[in-house]
């Protein structure tokens, strides 16, 4: 395999520099897109074990009670962050009455930051997902521009030498055919992993608008939307809340 003279070292050791600055280019480019989607992969699990607590959140006692138990280790998530910017909203929509926001209503302003604060979130699960866009709209065609160059002096290499039998057209044509394949082999991941991050993105989302739907009858009445006839929630004391 080592002195297969049609492989891929053959192609490094006989290509110019750019051929082999777009093979750089190619792997940087499959490197980093493998490493987007590795992280937000396991984001996004962390994210859905949080999502899933969030039925526990009202069960209990207190609000750092609650807090612990959709909180994931030392870093913040979208539902932590979410029923702290809304107790936060509450408090200042209370305790500054002279503010101009104080003369908004309250179920108005608690919509408003909670809204603010799912923005924020899905800012922060969209991270990343442009880089995977672009690599897997770009890669092919950084591939094939690899492919027509190295054919140009495939050709070139013939006409200067005259000789144009097989076994002299194979070898540098096929080398040169090698850097679509680089792009396929970079670009079709991207896109996979872009589709399926988007998707379990929305799911989170939606989890997100959900809980955030409930924190916000919870904010204004002291208890939460009770769903599916669910029994023996014990929802925060109104108190509590404020």
């Amino acid at each position: 395999m080592d002195n297969n003279p049609y492989g891929i070292a053959a192609l490094w050791q006989q290509g110019d520099p750019v051929i082999k600055g777009v093979a750089i280019i190619l792997l940087a480019m499959s490197v980093l897109s493998w490493y987007v989607m590795l992280v937000r992969t396991v984001g996004l699990l962390r994210l859905r074990r949080v999502a899933n607590s969030t039925q526990n959140f009202w069960h209990a006692r207190s609000l750092g009670e609650g807090l612990q138990i959709i909180s994931s280790g030392r870093q913040q998530n979208p539902f932590h962050k979410l029923v702290e910017d809304g107790q936060t909203a509450l408090d200042h929509h209370v305790n500054h009455h002279e503010d101009l926001h104080g003369k908004l209503p309250l179920a108005d302003w608690l919509t408003t930051s909670l809204r603010g604060s799912i923005d924020e979130g899905s800012e922060r699960l969209q991270k990343g997902l442009s880089i995977l866009a672009s690599v897997g709209s770009t890669a092919p065609f950084i591939g094939l521009f690899g492919t027509v160059w190295g054919i140009y002096h495939a050709l070139v290499g013939i006409g200067v030498s005259g000789q144009a039998s097989i076994d002299k057209v194979a070898g540098p044509v096929g080398e040169a055919l090698i850097m679509t394949a680089f792009g396929l082999a970079v670009a079709i991941p991207a896109v996979l992993g872009y589709n399926g991050l988007q998707r379990q993105n929305k799911l989170i989302l939606g989890r997100l608008n959900r809980f955030a739907h409930q924190l916000h009858a919870f904010y204004l009445t002291g208890s939460p939307i009770a769903r599916n006839n669910s029994k023996n929630v014990t929802p925060f004391s109104k108190r509590e809340a404020k």
